[in-house]
């Protein structure tokens, strides 16, 4: 019952997922964390961790790590990974076909303008879900933890500092300090 389960809500996950993998975050916590409870927060803020840092996109990785906690196996990450998936396929191989004939319509010129604002609104919505008592400590007191944030922040947006670079620097501070 769990791999149908599984199954099920990482399909709907890919189907609505718009925006890509940090855009999922908000909709696979909600699912994993809050409707099923196959995981804690706090285990859903150390897995959103390790996806960011593994290689691949993070909205898969999130739905591997998340199969594999929610059933203690593969078979669950790789349901829960070919289940993400499989929208997405379905989509591009109909909206390839579809835009081959309809390149210039201004219709979908406007739907196209209308989901930008939605997929940097659950970008912001999956952002904010990680600002939890389990990152920035009770009472979101961590100090420290708020100035590598306002730090990774700014020396990502304004220096345009390597991702790799920035990932490798943050580890170095996060052992030196805790």
């Amino acid at each position: 019952m769990i791999y149908l389960q599984l199954f099920i809500t990482f399909f709907k996950i890919g189907l609505f997922g718009f925006g890509g993998g940090a855009a999922m975050l908000s909709l696979i916590q909600f699912e994993v964390v809050e409707h099923y409870g196959w995981i804690t927060a706090s285990e859903f803020t150390n897995m959103v961790a390790i996806s960011q840092i593994t290689p691949g996109p993070i909205g898969i990785n999130c739905a591997t790590y998340a199969g594999y906690l929610a059933t203690g196996n593969a078979f669950g990450s790789a349901i829960a990974t070919f289940a993400l998936v499989l929208p997405s396929f379905i989509i591009m191989m109909l909206l390839i076909a579809f835009m081959a004939k309809k390149k210039d319509n201004k219709y979908i010129d406007s739907v196209m303008r209308i989901l930008r604002p939605v997929v940097i609104g659950l970008i912001a919505a999956a952002a904010l879900l990680l600002i939890t008592e389990e990152t920035f400590g009770a009472g979101y007191r961590d100090w420290t933890a708020w100035l590598i944030f306002i730090a990774a922040f700014i020396v990502t947006k304004w220096l345009k500092l390597s991702p790799i670079l920035m990932i490798l620097s943050a580890a170095v501070v996060g052992l030196i300090i805790y």
